[in-house]
């Protein structure tokens, strides 16, 4: 049983010019390899999961992962942002976007917020155990604390307070869980992001489930990140009956990650985050003399696969319609070529007021165009 109080303290890695984490889970296995990133990027910290579970054999024991991230929203494989998100205000805000590959719904990531990545064999994967982790971590650093892992595999506070969520990956070999843990997360900004700013919009991806969130340091001052980082590490131990010392990695570490750098910018790269989206529908409308003009857009993987534009007979020249809607066809759904669309339009035939309202309608300026390359 785990002593309240008890540290895994961080020792120095293995030269990572000597050692990589093949081989070092080699060596370390049976005994547990705690790593926690030195870095909080989020594209970073989800590339080194992409890495180990790519590249380590996890018959021999098991990995734990731990990092936090600067201010972020990560969303589920299958999901669609302009569903899940204020893409709008996050640009405003600069808070990046980063697609995972596992499935389940939308994060907000921030400084205030532990996340720990569970990696065994898939003859091991065990949610429910990972879970236990987290809540004895937590009720060994506050013993009074309610605390309790649900049937959705969250954790909860006091049976109605959510502080923890978690999404997994099955490979055929190996799998992990990843879970989040509020410590003294922005709140107010998670709220604000966590809601689309798009009306109209169709979709088969999948939704996220909201829940109401606290912080566990608004019942406890005492979980920290920094508290609860290191409860978590030694409660890992104690679970699973390892021993293994909490050993730093730089995420940029191409000799002991091969292939991170690589990984970290696939999952920055625009066809990943925007362009692997499920197929969707956006509909809008706004008021013209005579009636209203509708617009519906379909977009298959991040494209605008088709187009088409209704106004009140006699006030829309349907040359006008038909040259924007082929215009838009083919075009990534973001601003960048949406504008294109537009100036290629103006340079063949006359531009209304309505047109620049109608790209307005279809395609707000969500994506601060500086924020990332990624994302231009």
């Amino acid at each position: 049983m785990l002593r309240r109080g008890a540290l895994v303290r961080a020792v120095s890695c293995p030269s990572s010019h000597a050692s990589t984490l093949s081989s070092l889970f080699r060596d370390r296995g049976e005994s547990g390899v705690i790593l926690k990133s030195s870095s909080t990027d989020v594209y970073e910290n989800l590339a080194v999961e992409d890495r180990i579970h790519e590249l380590v054999d996890l018959r021999g024991g098991g990995i734990l992962f731990l990092w936090r991230s600067a201010s972020a929203v990560v969303i589920g494989r299958h999901q669609n942002p302009w569903q899940e998100c204020d893409l709008r205000l996050m640009a405003r805000l600069g808070v990046p976007l980063a697609r995972r590959r596992s499935g389940g719904g939308a994060v907000f990531h921030d400084l205030g917020n532990v996340n720990a990545t569970f990696f065994t064999s898939r003859g091991k994967y065990d949610r429910r155990r990972n879970l236990a982790v987290l809540t004895g971590a937590l009720k060994t650093l506050s013993p009074r604390l309610d605390v309790r892992a649900t049937e959705r595999f969250d954790v909860v506070l006091g049976g109605a307070h959510k502080v923890s969520g978690s999404a997994a990956k099955l490979g055929r070999s190996g799998a992990y869980h990843h879970c989040t843990l509020l410590c003294s997360a922005d709140r107010a900004a998670l709220a604000s992001v966590l809601k689309s700013g798009v009306r109209g919009l169709r979709s088969n991806a999948t939704p996220s489930v909201p829940s109401p969130v606290r912080n566990l340091t608004d019942e406890d001052p005492a979980l920290d990140c920094d508290a609860v980082t290191e409860a978590v590490a030694a409660q890992y131990n104690a679970e699973f009956g390892f021993s293994g010392p909490v050993l730093p990695v730089d995420p940029g570490d191409e000799a002991f990650l091969p292939g991170v750098r690589q990984a970290a910018a696939e999952l920055r790269a625009w066809d990943w985050v925007y362009g692997r989206t499920p197929r969707f529908s956006v509909r809008t409308s706004f008021g013209a003399s005579g009636g209203s003009v509708t617009v519906d857009v379909v977009v298959r993987s991040g494209v605008v696969e088709s187009c088409a534009a209704d106004a009140p007979p006699g006030w829309l020249p349907p040359r006008v319609a038909e040259g924007f809607c082929s215009a838009l066809v083919g075009s990534r759904f973001r601003p960048a070529e949406m504008k294109t669309a537009h100036v290629m339009i103006g340079n063949r035939i006359p531009l209304h007021s309505w047109l620049e309202n109608l790209v307005c309608g279809i395609m707000p300026d969500f994506i601060n165009l500086n924020l990332t390359r990624a994302l231009i």
